[in-house]
């Protein structure tokens, strides 16, 4: 490691990074700085990579830290090492950016380095974007629901997927949820994972309905988790597995076990404490890259649910109309229907 100026040069995956402003305080509750993030992904670079090598990445910047001001980015800046991966990635309007890829450890210490206190991560590999890897479920409290109602939800989906044969894994958010996913053989675009998502949705919501709900507007959900199908349309991200939140106390999104589900919280869990954590009982997801799972018993309860008169489900307002896709209004908003003349 060597200095320059106010800067340090990192060594990491066969490139030299300069960091500069390395004791910048990133983090001022954990009283961790720009370069304590930085050896933070150098300490669990292998679970890193492991799960997001070879992906787009979009950057969530915070460059004076997590009490700055911030922006999210696809775009690289101009300017950079001639040994930075990107590739093109597009928004649901069709416009294209060069995004960063995770192509190594290195490349994610170059974004800390600019300030990147959050990586948001696409579900495929950059080299094949039309074979969706992963499926992706998001559960985040509304406002009224506790995080124990968030810890049952995750329990009920686990279940229902065991029951199809299809295996999941968890991890926290690093804000006030959990993660699960699902690894996929590539054979599925984001069309079938996303429809295969909303049954999933809808069977625990009929399965659980004081629980879970499947329902897109807010004013129908009530106090229960809603199941957001849509993190798994076209161009969407998920805040990636092992990487720090821009929050004060430094925390992390940490893959967990199933069984520490009901006793990890999402605050516990930092860039201090992860390490230890990792090196003491291993990475949680460290057989999901082996076991890749297939999706065709969703997408069989899918077609079921259209044969039986479903619509799909909404879409959010960026995409365009998608067919057989009900009104994008919400209910208490819709016009009645005009009574019949007699």
């Amino acid at each position: 490691m060597a200095k320059s100026d106010d800067a340090i040069v990192v060594p990491l995956a066969g490139h030299d990074v300069r960091i500069t402003s390395p004791d910048k305080v990133f983090f001022p509750k954990a009283e961790a700085t720009k370069m304590d993030l930085v050896r933070y992904y150098e300490a669990v670079a292998d679970p890193l990579m492991g799960t997001m090598q070879g992906r787009p990445l979009l950057m969530e910047r915070y460059p004076e830290g997590a009490t700055g001001k911030s922006w999210f980015q696809k775009r690289v800046p101009k300017g950079i090492p001639d040994w930075l991966e990107t590739t093109t990635v597009e928004t649901p309007n069709g416009t294209q950016a060069e995004a960063l890829v995770a192509a190594d450890v290195a490349h994610i210490a170059w974004a800390v380095n600019i300030g990147c206190l959050g990586f948001h991560v696409w579900p495929y590999l950059a080299g094949s974007p039309d074979a969706i890897v992963e499926l992706r479920v998001d559960l985040d409290p509304s406002p009224g629901v506790v995080y124990d109602q968030v810890r049952e939800t995750a329990h009920r989906t686990r279940e229902l997927l065991t029951e199809l044969g299809i295996r999941s894994f968890v991890k926290t958010s690093g804000s006030k949820g959990l993660h699960i996913y699902v690894r996929l053989l590539p054979q599925w675009d984001s069309y079938q994972v996303r429809a295969a998502a909303v049954a999933l949705a809808r069977e625990l919501e009929r399965r659980h309905p004081d629980l879970i709900t499947a329902k897109w507007w807010k004013e129908e959900r009530g106090t229960r988790v809603f199941f957001d199908f849509n993190q798994n349309a076209p161009h969407k991200t998920v805040f990636g597995a092992w990487c720090a939140r821009p929050r004060t106390g430094a925390q992390i999104s940490m893959p967990i076990e199933w069984d520490d589900v009901d006793e990890v919280t999402n605050d516990e869990l930092t860039i201090l404490t992860g390490p230890a954590r990792l090196a003491e009982r291993g990475d949680a997801w460290a057989e999901m890259n082996d076991d890749p799972q297939t999706i065709e018993s969703l997408l069989d309860m899918y077609a079921r649910d259209m044969d039986a008169g479903l619509m799909d489900a909404p879409w959010p307002p960026v995409y365009p109309k998608q067919p057989n896709e009900p009104p994008r209004v919400n209910p208490s908003r819709a016009r009645a229907p005009e009574p019949e003349e007699t």
